[in-house]
């Protein structure tokens, strides 16, 4: 079993270290977009990205000194980098170590720069999201760019793995740089509804949220089997089977608690 995470736009400002980092597979097509996102002034990366001021001049910093190989001295574990809600699900600095051996093999990153990161695959601090307008070549965008590498890496760990089933916890805009089609397994997308003014809906926060906390459940519980899934019922979710179908899993929830707000530690940066 894979599972698939989306990136996050905060990242955290320190990471623990932790032995075993790895490179991410798809880095040298990585090597390509910094270079070109390296020739744009901090106001155009501010138009291409909708960013503020500030957060243009980070970017054109983050990129001038963008520089592979990676090392644990200039890159960091993608797992313990990315802030945003799906993270705080996730909490993965609370995982044990064989909790991470685990991920490493069942959890998967998309992203826009990188293509796909597993969890202890070092990276160094970006902002470009999937969906950003951002082509290079004959490629009008990221999709087009990355085409089907994501899909033939995914398939390569599916291979490694023993498995054929991927459990999508990634947008959709991420979740769009995979072909179905191409990929080899059966594709299981968990669905988180909250009860508001008598019917169930999507409430976005909470759906990040619980994706990460889904992919924290699977790693945790060492679950391989699409049918463990529906066992979970964290933040005081159900799987509802009149709701559900075979791919699609619908978890609902009466009443829900107070939003969580807590930060990862190490505080974040845009």
């Amino acid at each position: 079993m894979i599972v698939l995470l989306s990136p996050a736009k905060d990242l955290a400002q320190d990471t623990p270290s932790i032995a075993g980092a790895t490179q991410p597979v798809l880095l040298g097509h990585a090597v390509p977009l910094v270079e070109k996102l390296r020739t744009l002034s901090a106001k155009k990366l501010s138009a291409l990205m909708d960013l503020s001021p500030r957060l243009g001049e980070l970017n054109r910093e983050r990129y001038a000194r963008w520089s592979a190989p990676f090392t644990p001295a200039n890159a960091r574990p993608a797992v313990f980098t990315f802030n945003g809600e799906a993270y705080r699900g996730l909490e993965a600095r609370t995982l044990t170590n064989d909790d991470i051996r685990f991920a490493q093999h069942h959890l998967r990153i998309l992203s826009g720069l990188y293509g796909v990161l597993r969890p202890l695959d070092l990276m160094q601090d970006y902002r470009l999201m999937m969906g950003t307008r951002f082509g290079l070549g004959k490629a009008k965008d990221l999709y087009a760019y990355w085409g089907d590498r994501i899909t033939d890496a995914l398939n390569a760990d599916l291979k490694a793995a023993k498995s054929e089933v991927v459990v999508n916890c990634a947008s959709s805009e991420y979740f769009s740089a995979v072909n179905p089609g191409k990929l080899n397994a059966r594709i299981i997308t968990p669905v988180f509804r909250d009860k508001l003014g008598g019917r169930y809906k999507p409430l976005q926060t909470y759906v990040k949220y619980q994706r990460g906390a889904m992919a924290r459940f699977i790693i945790q519980h060492r679950v391989l089997e699409p049918e463990r899934i529906k066992q979970y019922e964290g933040d005081n979710y159900r799987f509802a089977p009149e709701e559900s179908s075979a791919n699609e899993y619908v978890f609902l929830r009466d009443k829900r608690p107070p939003l969580k707000t807590k930060k990862l530690a190490g505080g974040r940066i845009r």
